[in-house]
C-alpha cells in the first residue's frame, strides 16, 4: 500500500473523517433557514463516510448528492443510508471537489464539513458559487484562528501545513468578496474534535498497525496523527474549525 491507501484504511472505519458533530450540523441548518423549505437539492461535498449527509437527509425535505472522490468512504455511507431508511434521499457520486459536474444554478445548498481545505477555502467558495441558485446556501467548516494572536510555534506549524489558515473575520471577508452574504458563524466546540474524531481514531490505531504488520509507513501515519492530537490538546484555545453559513447574492 502507498501512503494514501494507508490513510484511507485508517479513516474509512470512522464515522467522521474530521472534527464535527450532528448537533453542530443541525445548528448550521437552523442558521441557514432551510428547515421550512421543501424539495431542496443539496450537495454534500467531500462527504467522507457521510456523517453530515445523514443529518441533512434526516432533517430536511431534500435530495442530497453525496460527493467524495474515494469509493472506500462512499460504500459505508450507502450501507448506513439503507440501514436508516434514507437511501431514497441520498445519491452517491464519486468525483473530485474541483471537477464537479452540476449544472449552473442547480443547487439550493452546498455543504462541506472539514473538506474544503483540499482545494483551498477561497478557491472552493468561488468555484462552487456557480452551482448555487441565487439565494442558495453555502455551509462549510474550515480551519480558523480563534484569536488575533497565537504562539509562534503553533502559527509556524499550521502555516506550513495549510497556509490559508486565517481568522474568522478574514474568512468572512473572503466570503463577502466572493459574492456571499454571511448568515451565521460559530466555532466547533472541543468535543467535536476529541469525542467525535480524535478519540475514535486513536481507538483504531492498534488494529490499523496490526493489519499492516507495524510497517514503518503505518507507524509514520500514526505518529503524525498523534502529533496533531497533542497539538490540539495543547493549543485548542487558539485554533479550531469555524463553521460558516452564507447566502449567494444574486448577480
Amino acid at each position: 500500500m502507498d501512503n494514501l491507501d494507508l490513510i484511507i484504511d485508517l479513516h474509512k472505519g470512522g464515522h467522521r473523517q474530521g472534527p464535527g458533530g450532528d448537533d453542530e450540523t443541525r445548528l448550521a441548518i437552523a442558521l441557514s433557514g432551510l428547515k421550512e423549505k421543501a424539495n431542496l437539492s443539496i450537495a454534500d461535498i467531500g462527504c467522507g463516510t457521510g456523517a453530515s449527509t445523514l443529518v441533512l437527509a434526516n432533517e430536511l425535505n431534500a435530495r442530497i448528492t453525496a460527493v467524495d472522490f474515494l469509493p472506500d468512504f462512499l460504500e459505508p455511507l450507502s450501507a448506513m443510508a439503507r440501514e436508516k431508511g434514507l437511501a431514497d434521499r441520498i445519491t452517491i457520486q464519486t468525483a473530485s471537489m474541483d471537477a464537479l459536474t452540476f449544472q449552473p444554478a442547480l443547487l439550493d445548498a452546498i455543504w462541506s464539513e472539514g473538506a474544503i481545505y483540499n482545494m483551498g477555502f477561497e478557491n472552493g467558495i468561488r468555484a462552487w458559487r456557480e452551482f448555487l441558485k441565487p439565494g442558495g446556501i453555502l455551509a462549510v467548516s474550515e480551519l480558523s484562528w480563534l484569536t488575533g494572536e497565537r504562539p509562534a510555534d503553533l502559527e509556524a506549524h499550521w502555516m506550513a501545513q495549510y497556509p490559508e489558515v486565517a481568522t474568522a473575520s478574514s474568512k468572512m471577508g473572503q466570503l463577502e468578496a466572493a459574492g456571499y452574504a454571511l448568515l451565521g458563524y460559530f466555532p466547533l466546540p472541543e468535543h467535536c474534535w476529541l469525542d467525535n474524531y480524535y478519540d475514535p481514531m486513536q481507538a483504531r490505531f492498534d488494529d490499523f498497525l496490526a493489519r499492516h504488520d507495524h510497517s514503518e509507513d503505518a507507524k509514520s501515519i500514526v505518529a503524525a496523527e498523534e502529533k496533531e492530537i497533542a497539538l490540539y490538546k495543547r493549543w485548542s484555545a487558539y485554533f479550531g474549525y469555524g463553521y460558516y453559513i452564507a447566502r449567494r447574492i444574486a448577480d
